[in-house]
């Protein structure tokens, strides 16, 4: 069952991805529509910046 405190977000998307950051607990971590999923931050800015690296390469 998923924590009710964990939120997702889109980030700009791209085409054959759909990027979003969600939350868990105090960490913040970029995820895809194709799987990959970046490390867990506590910055959501940082977040940001993971998912928009993995849909431009």
């Amino acid at each position: 069952m998923p924590d009710p405190r964990d939120r997702a977000e889109p980030v700009q998307p791209s085409v054959g991805h759909s990027t979003s950051t969600a939350e868990r607990g105090s960490f913040c971590l970029a995820v895809c529509s194709c799987g990959w999923t970046g490390p867990a931050r506590r910055s959501r800015d940082l977040a940001r910046k993971d998912a928009g690296r993995h849909t431009a390469g």
